[in-house]
């Protein structure tokens, strides 16, 4: 795609601080790093987002989350943990419509990142979870 970033860091137009490549995807260090050693791992070919990846694309591109994952893991003793992040649309934080993840490494609990959950057991009757169970099942279907 011709005005894509990631499409033009993976031709070679854009420069980028590339940490990891095989023939389906590359990761590079993130600009605006969130936290030392913030990565994206990028498929080389052009989805928009999860939804558009087929099984085999997702095999190619997941495959590679533990290798990347593991380096940054290992690449600082102070290094405690990983946060794995793929925004998929506006609504859910997606600013490049190509898809790719983030790999967070983490050092502490305040190491200016954060999720936060809105935890509410109340919330849903147990009718409305059997519902929303049903229609998912529904959806995938005899797959």
């Amino acid at each position: 795609m011709a005005d894509c970033i990631f499409c033009m860091i993976r031709d070679g137009e854009i420069p980028s601080r590339k940490v990891y490549e095989d023939e389906h995807v590359f990761a590079i260090l993130d600009n605006s790093q969130v936290t030392p050693g913030h990565t994206l791992l990028i498929p080389k070919k052009h989805v928009r987002n999860i939804f558009d990846y087929d099984e085999e694309l997702a095999r190619e591109v997941f495959a590679a989350v533990p290798k990347v994952a593991r380096a940054l893991r290992d690449f600082d003793p102070e290094v405690r943990g990983l946060n794995i992040l793929l925004n998929n649309e506006e609504v859910a934080s997606q600013t490049v419509f190509h898809s790719h993840i983030h790999l967070l490494p983490r050092y502490s609990e305040n190491d200016d990142f954060g999720l936060e959950w809105a935890y509410n057991e109340d919330k849903y009757s147990d009718t409305q979870l059997d519902q929303l169970q049903k229609s998912i099942m529904n959806e995938l279907g005899d797959d």
